[in-house]
């Protein structure tokens, strides 16, 4: 595999949790400004976020956005929370099968997160969708943090 797509050691996602990371879209216009997870890099080019999450050995990758409401983060940086394979819209308590991305809980049930390909080779994951160029683990950069505020349906 290219080591220009290396995102992470296998070990390196978490399963009770998420890994952030940072891609650059092919075609600028096939993202949108009002999903929360699109920055700009010190250029003006168009950034947008994932995140990787592990399940059973598997690894899931989706954009970083709730189906509801598109301006809010499932992942701040700290982790989306996860719980029993499913990860949580801490804003609105929706909940998306890890594998799938399939919401069966809450305003946005019956959406789908948007996929992002990924393959696992020799112990490590890779990007693997050829529509975005991995471009570093964290956040995209952005002049405000879209959808930060929350209401927490975890407990936390």
């Amino acid at each position: 595999m290219d080591a220009d797509r290396r995102i992470a050691a296998l070990d390196e996602v978490p399963e009770d949790s998420t890994l952030l990371v940072t891609l650059r879209p092919v075609d600028p216009d096939s993202v949108s400004e009002s999903d929360g997870d699109v920055g700009a890099d010190d250029d003006g080019g168009v950034e947008a976020e994932a995140i990787l999450l592990r399940l059973d050995g598997d690894i899931s990758a989706f954009r970083n956005y709730c189906q509801h409401w598109t301006d809010v983060r499932l992942d701040k940086d700290e982790g989306a929370f996860v719980r029993n394979g499913e990860v949580f819209c801490q804003k609105h308590g929706a909940t998306f099968e890890g594998g799938s991305g399939y919401c069966n809980f809450g305003p946005c049930e019956g959406a789908v997160l948007e996929g992002v390909d990924v393959a696992v080779d020799d112990g490590a994951v890779y990007l693997a969708d050829d529509a975005y160029e991995f471009v570093r683990r964290g956040p995209s950069r952005r002049d405000d943090d879209a959808g930060d505020s929350r209401i927490d349906f975890t407990g936390n």
